[in-house]
């Protein structure tokens, strides 16, 4: 009995290696990307994500291993977030022959600084610093087509698949993005307080405005954080929301001055339809009158 028990697992094994060998190699440089391509690509990819969770995607450095596995993939798939901007260039040059692909296409570009930016010289609307994309589920939509093509493209045997599974997907997203505008409609202008300014796509979907402490990794000066706390207390805001990776102190001292509290929102969730969800009622808590 415990021969063929083992035989039975080293069977077992040898199918499981051999069904992953067979399945197309990807990379992702972040965790919610991860989960867009996984849900197009279904069982015929296997996906490998950079910055995992826990990582900040605005500091995070790739390890020469790491460098070493990703260029292995087919395909890269990229939004733009900043530690791409540092190793990339090392990545191409180092594997010519892998696909870099900007989920950005067909996006149009916002400034980080575009809207509800407390500081002068705020980069204009149409600026290409804001890599936030995927907080508005209609430009995931497209982020979701550009994966089938793409992934069409490297494996045409999986076409059928890859079209079932985007379609499944954005039935999702467009119910998603339904249950937000209802929720958000009678909201619209309505300012949210963020430390770190990841909501500005949603913002702009939403029809919200987003003001942010923290920009482009730079803390606000006495000025400007003075000018945060007089413009949230003017508008009456009671919640300052924060990522987990970045440090509370400027967020707390915000909060303590308006009298307001630290509420925890992550941009870089892995299930993004349940996330995102949650993200729409406590803004939506926080925002109404």
């Amino acid at each position: 009995m415990k021969r063929i028990g083992w035989g039975l697992i080293l069977l077992m094994l040898a199918a499981t290696a051999a069904a992953d060998a067979d399945r197309l190699r990807v990379a992702a440089s972040i965790v919610p990307v991860q989960t867009f391509v996984e849900r197009v690509g279904g069982d015929r990819v296997d996906v490998t994500v950079v910055v995992g969770p826990q990582a900040s995607p605005a500091t995070y450095e790739p390890r020469a291993r790491q460098m070493a596995a990703i260029g292995e993939a087919a395909a890269l798939f990229r939004v733009g977030v900043p530690f791409e901007r540092a190793w990339l260039p090392q990545l191409r040059a180092a594997h010519p022959e892998m696909a870099i692909v900007d989920l950005r296409e067909r996006i149009e570009r916002r400034g980080m600084a575009a809207h509800g930016q407390h500081d002068e010289g705020a980069q204009p609307r149409g600026g290409d610093s804001d890599p936030h994309v995927w907080t508005d589920p209609r430009h995931v939509m497209h982020m979701a087509e550009h994966i089938r093509d793409r992934l069409v493209a490297l494996d045409p045997d999986g076409e059928a698949a890859y079209r079932a599974n985007y379609r499944a997907f954005r039935d999702e997203l467009e119910a998603l993005d339904q249950q937000l505008r209802e929720r958000f409609a009678p909201l619209a202008g309505e300012p949210f307080l963020v430390y770190h300014p990841a909501w500005g796509h949603f913002a702009d979907a939403y029809g919200l405005e987003q003001i942010t402490i923290e920009t482009e990794g730079k803390e606000p000066g006495p000025r400007s954080l003075d000018r945060i706390i007089q413009r949230a207390r003017a508008a009456g805001i009671g919640v300052v929301f924060l990522q987990d990776e970045f440090n509370k102190r400027s967020a707390e001292r915000v909060a303590e001055a308006i009298g307001a509290r630290v509420v925890s929102v992550d941009p870089l969730a892995a299930d993004y339809i349940a996330n995102m969800r949650r993200v729409g009622r406590v803004i939506a808590e926080a925002v109404a009158p």
